[in-house]
C-alpha cells in the first residue's frame, strides 16, 4: 500500500463510493475530484508543474477534451429523444416473429440502434420496445438488453461515450471498428440463452394493429446531427490536424446543427436539466482520472486490457478510458470491446445499466444480474478470446494511427 500514489487511492475511494451509494454520484464524484486537485496542489504537481499555474496549465490541456465531451453527452440526450419521437423504434416490433426469435432480434435491434445512438439511448430504447412485447421482463433478460446497448457501441465511435472519448481524444474512428469481431460474438453467445429465458418466462406478445406514423423530419434532424459531428471530425483530424487540440469542434458542430433545426422540430430542452447531472458525473471522473500519475500503471497489454473488462462491472469505465488514453500503447479495438461491454456484467457497471434500472427497478440486485445474468460475463471471455486469435494484438502509441498499420516502438505516450 505504501508504494501505491495516493492520487489512486483517492481515486479508488472514490469509484468505491459511486459503486456503492448511486443516489450521490455527482456529490461523490466531485468530491473526490476536490479532494485529489487539493492533494496535488498541497503535496504534488501537475505533470512536474506545481501549484496554481500546474492547475491552469493542466487544465489548458485538457479543456478541449472535456468540452467536447459535455457537449456530445449533451446533444446526443436531444439526438436521442429525437429519435424516440420519430416513433421508428415503435414500428420495429411489428417485424418480429413471436417466439424466441423475436426477443433476440430485438437484442439485434438494440445492438444496431447503439452503434450509432449513445448506449444509454439505445438501452431505454430496448426496455421502452420490450415492454410492450413483453407482460414480464426476466431479469436475465435486462441485463441482456444492456449488453446488447454496450456490444452495439463498442466498436462505433458515436454508440458509446468510451468510444467518443477515444475518437475526441485522437483515436480513428476505423481504429475501433474492429472491436464489431468481439461484440457481434459476445450478442450470439448471450443473446440466445437471454431470449429462450424471456420466452419461457413471458411469450412474446404484440399489437400488430397499430401502426405509427414515422417523423420523417426528426430522422433526417438525427442524420444532420451525425453526419455534422462525424464530418467535423474527419475534415478537422486530415485536414487540419494541428488544431485538433485547440476548440472543441465536433461538439460545436453537434450543437450548431440541434440550433438550427430547433424552429423546424422543437428539442425536448427540458432533459438537459437531468443530462447536466450525469454530465457532470462523468467530466468530474474524466477530471480527476487526468491527474492519475500513469506512468505508474501496468505496462499496456491485452492482459491488462481483458483485466479492465472486470473492472468496468465494478467502477466505472470513464475514468478506466482516460487513464488508458493518458498512458497510451494500446490495441484501441480491444480496449473499445473491454471497458465497454465489460460493465454490462453488474447492473451499475455501465451508465446504460443504471439509466435501464430506473424504468426497471427490479433489476438492482447484484446477485439477481449475476445469477440469472451469467451468460453475460462468459460471452464476454468467449468474445475477447475470438477477437484476439482473429485479429490479434496490435498496441499503437499514435492514436492517429489506422488498425493495423506499422507503428514506431511501443512505450508509455503522454499527451
Amino acid at each position: 500500500m505504501a508504494e501505491i500514489p495516493i492520487e489512486f487511492l483517492l481515486f479508488a475511494f472514490t469509484l468505491l463510493g459511486v459503486a456503492l451509494w448511486h443516489h450521490r454520484t455527482l456529490e461523490i464524484a466531485a468530491s473526490g475530484l476536490l479532494a485529489i486537485t487539493l492533494y496535488k496542489l498541497l503535496f504534488g504537481s501537475f505533470r512536474g508543474a506545481a501549484g496554481l499555474d500546474g492547475l491552469a496549465a493542466h487544465l489548458s490541456h485538457e479543456w478541449v477534451i472535456v468540452a467536447n465531451l459535455a457537449c456530445l453527452l449533451l446533444g446526443f440526450a436531444l439526438l436521442s429523444r429525437h429519435f424516440e419521437k420519430s416513433h421508428v423504434p415503435l414500428a420495429l416490433p411489428h417485424v418480429l416473429p413471436d417466439d424466441w426469435r423475436g426477443a433476440f432480434l430485438l437484442l439485434a435491434i438494440v445492438f444496431v440502434l447503439s452503434s450509432f445512438l449513445d448506449n444509454i439511448a439505445g438501452a431505454l430504447i430496448g426496455g421502452a420496445m420490450a415492454r410492450s412485447l413483453f407482460k414480464k421482463l426476466h431479469i436475465g433478460y435486462l441485463a441482456a438488453i444492456v449488453a446488447a446497448s454496450n456490444a452495439g457501441g463498442a466498436g462505433s465511435v458515436v454508440g458509446d461515450t468510451t468510444t467518443t472519448m477515444m475518437w475526441i481524444d485522437g483515436v480513428a474512428p476505423q481504429a475501433v471498428f474492429p472491436a464489431y469481431v468481439a461484440a457481434l460474438t459476445a450478442l450470439f453467445v448471450f443473446g440466445f440463452p437471454a431470449s429462450r429465458q424471456q420466452q419461457r418466462y413471458s411469450p412474446i406478445v404484440k399489437d400488430v394493429e397499430h401502426r405509427p406514423n414515422i417523423d420523417w423530419i426528426r430522422v433526417g434532424i438525427v442524420v444532420a446531427i451525425l453526419v455534422a459531428a462525424i464530418g467535423a471530425n474527419v475534415i478537422v483530424n486530415v485536414n487540419f490536424a494541428d488544431l485538433a487540440d485547440t476548440f472543441p469542434f465536433i461538439g460545436v458542430a453537434v450543437w450548431v446543427v440541434i440550433l438550427l433545426s430547433a424552429p423546424i422540430r422543437r428539442p425536448d430542452w427540458h432533459l438537459l436539466t437531468e443530462a447536466s447531472r450525469g454530465t457532470a458525473f462523468l467530466l468530474s471522473l474524466v477530471i480527476a482520472a487526468s491527474m492519475m500519475p500513469v506512468e505508474q500503471l501496468p505496462a499496456p497489454s491485452w492482459h491488462t486490457a481483458f483485466g479492465m473488462g472486470f473492472v468496468s462491472a465494478v467502477f466505472d469505465n470513464i475514468p478506466l478510458t482516460k487513464l488508458a488514453l493518458d498512458q497510451g500503447g494500446y490495441d484501441w479495438a480491444v480496449l473499445a470491446y473491454c471497458v465497454g461491454f465489460g460493465g454490462s456484467m453488474i447492473w451499475f457497471g455501465s451508465s446504460s445499466g443504471v439509466a435501464l434500472s430506473n424504468l426497471f427497478p427490479q433489476a438492482r440486485s447484484v446477485g439477481a444480474w449475476i445469477r440469472h445474468g451469467w451468460y453475460v460475463p462468459v460471452a464476454y471471455v468467449v468474445g475477447f478470446f475470438v477477437m484476439l486469435g482473429l485479429l490479434g494484438w496490435h498496441p499503437q502509441s499514435s492514436r492517429r494511427a489506422g488498425p493495423h498499420q506499422p507503428q514506431p516502438e511501443i512505450s508509455t505516450v503522454r499527451r
